[in-house]
């Protein structure tokens, strides 16, 4: 058994585990890492970046395939998902080999195997010293000021509709795919059920969505998801919204499986290669020593204040294992601001709303702020303007002029109160949108900032002057 000393000390290596540490060592911390598999976490193995990097080979061979709209007549469009896998492989590789450099150059030390929170015990008088078992049995005792729990999230499964990795899978089991479906049943049409659908469809499956509510990506603005839906009908992705699958009727059968969702008394039987459960995530609390402190846990979630610490106060939480808004960019600004709090600092507080949403479909969608429906709830008098991406010319010019953006904005402060975009390549864009609002600016401040022509950016300047009715293109 040995035992390590350490200021500051990370239980998980994902996102905001890492960048966690990283702050906490700029800022004269000593810090050391647990992990249990590999450095990055989800997002980078299992999430974000392998995803994108499919939903890119995806975008690119949807592209080439009606590559005669752009004057190029091409012989032979093939897909070849085995290159397809290996350059998602390459990316992520190169990812995580810079996040091991950056763990060396902030002499950030990295101890892999199970960790799990110890109680009060000779080493330590209160909870919070983590215990480390290596893969060959040994324990690592660490001790340690602070410490920072960062363990992340797994994908929820549906009771009933068991995953079993072949014919029922997770998102997880989608990445290891070593061939593509003829056909797939996704449930869930949220931002992963989503994305999938749209990647899916690009490579030539056979897509249906079954979503329990009435529209998909319900926590975007509803003309968003209105868009959304009339888009993926337009490429044959069959839509099945207000329905709910019903686990034992699921069938399996000379590799194939069935399955029947219920819509509204209307029973339809669906029949598909896999089923893809995309039905949100839950939180890694167990198995890690919770119960060995008075953390509270609610919902299975750990319960934190507004700078990240439990209850009890020298050990914080951060991403996804504490719930709200379970994106890798919050999970990040979490892990900063514990840091920070920790060393002394006043960070900048996260508020939910302010955080840019991002949503990787073709084409893509991104917001920032209230919605529509959010803002009149919140008894807000509001005004809106919208503009179409069919009068942007870099948008032809791509060929990709479906969608608008949209914003909604106070009509008696005239303050911006939300922002939301689905077009292409708009995730690049609602940096600005999310700054607008930061810094309490209003549509005509927007609107009065040049926007470069031609560039997709120009959609955002005219829909911030269409709120009061001045846009030039429209």
């Amino acid at each position: 058994m040995s035992e390590y000393r350490y200021d500051v000390v990370v239980l998980g290596g994902g996102i905001g585990g890492y960048t966690a540490a990283i702050r906490a060592a700029q800022l004269g911390k000593t810090v050391a890492v647990v992990e249990r598999e590999k450095l990055g976490g989800t997002c980078l193995h299992q999430g974000c970046i392998p995803s994108k990097a499919l939903l890119r080979s995806a975008e690119v061979f949807a592209t080439m395939k009606r590559s005669e709209e752009y004057g190029i007549t091409a012989s032979s469009v093939e897909l070849q998902f085995e290159a397809v896998i290996g350059r998602k492989q390459r990316i992520v590789d190169q990812l995580h080999q810079g996040l091991q450099f950056l763990m060396k150059k902030n002499k950030i030390t990295i101890h892999y195997g199970n960790g799990r929170i110890i109680g009060p015990s000779i080493f330590s008088p209160r909870s919070g010293a983590v215990s480390v078992e290596k893969e060959d049995g040994d324990i690592e005792t660490l001790l340690n000021t602070n410490l920072i729990i960062a363990t992340g999230s797994r994908p929820r499964s549906l009771p009933g509709l068991d995953v079993d990795g072949t014919h029922i899978i997770s998102s997880e089991d989608a990445l290891r795919m070593e061939e593509l479906p003829k056909s797939i049943i996704i449930v869930g049409g949220g931002v992963i059920g989503v994305e999938w659908a749209s990647m899916l469809n690009d490579f030539g499956v056979e897509v249906t969505i079954v979503e329990l509510d009435k529209r998909l990506v319900s926590l975007e603005d509803a003309d968003i998801s209105k868009e959304l839906e009339r888009l993926f009908k337009k490429r044959s992705i069959n839509l099945v919204t207000g329905a709910k699958i019903l686990p034992e009727s699921v069938n399996v059968a000379d590799g194939r499986i069935t399955v029947k969702a219920d819509k509204q008394g209307e029973m339809i039987e669906l029949t598909a290669d896999k089923v893809l459960v995309s039905v949100g995530r839950v939180a890694n609390t167990e198995g890690i020593g919770l119960e060995n402190t008075d953390i509270k846990v609610e919902k299975g979630f750990i319960s934190v204040n507004r700078f990240n610490q439990t209850t009890e106060s020298h050990i914080y939480a951060v991403g996804d294992v504490i719930g709200g808004l379970m994106l890798a960019h919050v999970a990040g600004h979490e892990g900063i601001l514990a840091a920070e709090h920790i060393t002394g600092q006043t960070p900048h507080e996260l508020q939910a709303h302010l955080v840019p949403r991002c949503t990787y479909t073709r084409p893509e969608i991104a917001s920032v702020g209230w919605t529509e429906q959010q803002a009149s709830e919140r008894g807000y008098r509001i005004k809106t303007g919208k503009f179409s991406f069919k009068a942007i010319g870099k948008a032809l010019v791509y060929g990709e002029a479906d969608g608008f953006v949209k914003v909604i904005a106070d009509a008696d402060t005239d303050d911006i109160l939300g922002v939301h975009m689905i077009g292409p390549h708009v995730t690049d864009s609602v940096t600005e949108a999310a700054l607008a609002q930061v810094l309490n600016a209003t549509p005509w401040e927007v609107g009065q900032t040049i926007h470069p022509h031609p560039t997709l950016s120009e959609a955002l300047g005219e829909a911030m002057l269409a709120v009061d009715g001045i846009a030039i293109s429209g």
